[in-house]
């Protein structure tokens, strides 16, 4: 089962019980600078984030939580202080801050037992911020990077196998971007533009739902541009590895209107990229 926000609690792993409340003079939820008093002692301070977050007031907790990492540096509680300040602002929607926190964490404790969690947290913090393909993807680079080191990096974790499934699902997602800007191009006849595009989607995606159409854009293409060998390798490619592709059917119906047919091509690169897939040896 994929993890959800509210999956991960993190007090049930490394914090102790909450307590009861101590209100903190001065201060509400939409205070933007929250300065507790220099004496007020580190465990008061965290109670009180932890009463706060244990009432929703999310944001509260994490400026608490900020506060005992500010004024007790090298405590204890100053550790779990910026991993739940991480985790507070995720589930605030506070992106940005979830993932300094979280990063700052790594920083500082990048072989504790909570490193995994906190790399789990920059991943989705980007992954939750992904926009629609018709839109920048810059931040969903960042979270295929962020995946990827979480994937990587702590494969044995318990966020791992979410990592991996997220990562996929990023592909994708890129892939996506990219063959919408080649179908652009193929339109307006900028055949070279989209040619390069869909064999982005092949060289880079080839996990991706979208290798399939690509195949059969770079058929329509090529023989476009009267590239008839090299579409007929693509052909080729796309018969042997999708047989039952709707898209494999389309290409087909375009060589063979042109009295052509499929034919694998050695030296194509087609062939080089996927040649490999062939034979079982390329994940």
């Amino acid at each position: 089962m994929i993890a959800s926000k509210n999956t991960h609690i993190l007090f049930a792993r490394t914090c102790a019980p909450l307590v009861l409340a101590v209100v903190l003079a001065g201060c509400s939820a939409g205070d933007d600078v929250l300065r507790a008093s220099e004496d007020t002692p580190a465990n008061v301070l965290y109670e009180q984030a932890q009463s706060a977050q244990s009432g929703g007031d999310l944001e509260r907790a994490a400026l608490i939580y900020n506060e005992v990492e500010r004024l007790y540096p090298t405590s204890q509680l100053a550790k779990r202080s910026i991993i739940n300040s991480a985790y507070v602002s995720y589930e605030a929607d506070q992106f940005d801050l979830a993932i300094l926190s979280a990063q700052r964490y790594l920083d500082f404790y990048p072989s504790d037992k909570d490193a995994p969690y906190a790399q789990y947290l920059i991943a989705v913090s980007h992954y939750d911020q992904i926009t629609d393909v018709g839109r920048d993807q810059a931040r969903t680079a960042q979270a295929l990077q962020a995946l990827r080191e979480l994937v990587n990096r702590y494969p044995e974790s318990e966020y791992a196998r979410e990592g991996q499934i997220k990562l996929e699902l990023t592909l994708d997602h890129l892939a996506g971007k990219e063959m919408e800007i080649g179908r652009f191009y193929l339109k307006r006849a900028n055949y070279v533009a989209a040619i390069n595009r869909f064999q982005n989607v092949i060289e880079r995606y080839q996990t991706t739902s979208h290798v399939e159409e690509a195949m059969h854009r770079l058929v329509e293409a090529y023989l476009a541009l009267g590239i008839n060998g090299e579409a007929q390798a693509v052909a080729s490619v796309l018969g042997y590895n999708f047989p039952g592709s709707p898209w494999y059917v389309d290409s087909y119906a375009l060589l063979t209107g042109r009295n052509l047919a499929p034919r694998e091509e050695e030296g194509s690169w087609i062939s080089k990229v996927w040649g490999r897939v062939f034979k079982g040896d390329w994940l």
